[in-house]
């Protein structure tokens, strides 16, 4: 459900799955407004209903697509291609656009991942059951309704029980595996009280004196799937799950990836973007726009008592970021 955005403003679009009236869908989808304020916008042809204008309150057919212009409201342009990979009755997993968030932010108001898949469904009322970072791309899982989400949120581990993302990394890493087949990495990482970036997580020792937070333990199984010139292509399995996990741990083993303004160049383009834009040699220095880590695969037991309902779900999506460095030939 991916639509330019006009001129000037910013366009909300949704479907409308539910026997209700049109002004009451749009109070809904957009709740700022009262009646009155919705029946001024259809007087200045700001509703469309199916792409044509419509002034009056009329009833809608289940699957009518509406559309709201708000000329005074704008978004950060995000790619909102996202699309559903796999769904039972109760659970969604989607692949993430990289740079687009799953949740609101300062800038991105209606264009975030849970706003899309509301409005595009009849799963109104869906929740995030995980996160990804917004420059983070592939799957996430949603519940389709909020008793879904009470259920599986206190079984996310019963629920997920492998996690693997594939990582662009700059370097070639030669590790000494622990079973001829991965590396596993175990530190403790931890927000720090001197650091320049307030985000940022750090390998620090279990009783570190400087962290904000008391230190966790974060375990991630690496292994290098291909070697390319200067450059390889990491799978990344995480044991625990951890805030910025395979993106600190990569960086501390000296194989940061690629586009990670935190985790990259000590920090230097993160902190320069919160004064000004990055301009393109910045992105060249970085090897790309956002961050190459992709939440490649979920290992899913959908089943809630001693039957495994066991569900493998991959995304092969790659960002277009990714496309340059996938085609050299490897090693």
């Amino acid at each position: 459900m991916s639509k330019s955005a006009p001129d000037k403003g910013f366009e909300l679009c949704w479907v409308e799955y539910q026997a209700i009236n049109l002004r009451a869908s749009v109070r809904q989808a957009y709740h700022h407004w009262s009646e009155e304020q919705v029946a001024a916008a259809q007087a200045q042809g700001a509703v469309r209903v199916n792409g044509v204008v419509e002034y009056g309150d009329i009833a809608l057919r289940s699957g009518a697509d509406i559309s709201l212009l708000l000329p005074d409201h704008q978004e950060e342009a995000v790619d909102t291609g996202w699309k559903i990979l796999w769904q039972n009755q109760e659970l969604t997993a989607l692949h993430k656009p990289a740079r687009l968030p799953v949740s609101r932010t300062t800038r991105n108001l209606f264009n975030t991942l849970i706003s899309l898949f509301r409005r595009a469904t009849p799963h109104k009322d869906a929740h995030l059951l995980h996160r990804l970072d917004a420059e983070t791309s592939g799957i996430i899982v949603l519940a389709n309704y909020a008793h879904a989400d009470k259920k599986w949120k206190k079984k996310l581990e019963h629920l997920i029980e492998r996690k693997t993302y594939h990582a662009l990394v700059w370097g070639v890493p030669e590790w000494k595996v622990s079973d001829g087949q991965y590396y596993e990495c175990r530190t403790f990482l931890a927000e720090k009280s001197d650091s320049t970036i307030r985000s940022q997580m750090h390998v620090v020792t279990e009783n570190e004196p400087d962290a904000i937070k008391s230190p966790k333990l974060a375990v991630t199984r690496f292994r290098v799937l291909t070697r390319f010139n200067g450059y390889s292509l990491i799978e990344c399995e995480l044991l625990t799950g951890r805030k910025h996990q395979i993106r600190a741990q990569l960086a501390h083993l000296g194989y940061p990836i690629i586009g990670d303004k935190i985790y990259s160049h000590h920090g230097h383009f993160y902190l320069k973007r919160l004064q000004q834009d990055l301009n393109a040699d910045d992105y060249a220095q970085l090897g790309a726009e956002h961050h190459l880590l992709h939440a490649f695969e979920l290992q899913l037991n959908s089943a809630t008592g001693a039957q495994r309902d066991e569900v493998v779900i991959r995304d092969h999506d790659y960002p277009p970021a990714w496309q340059a460095y996938l085609c050299d030939t490897g090693s």
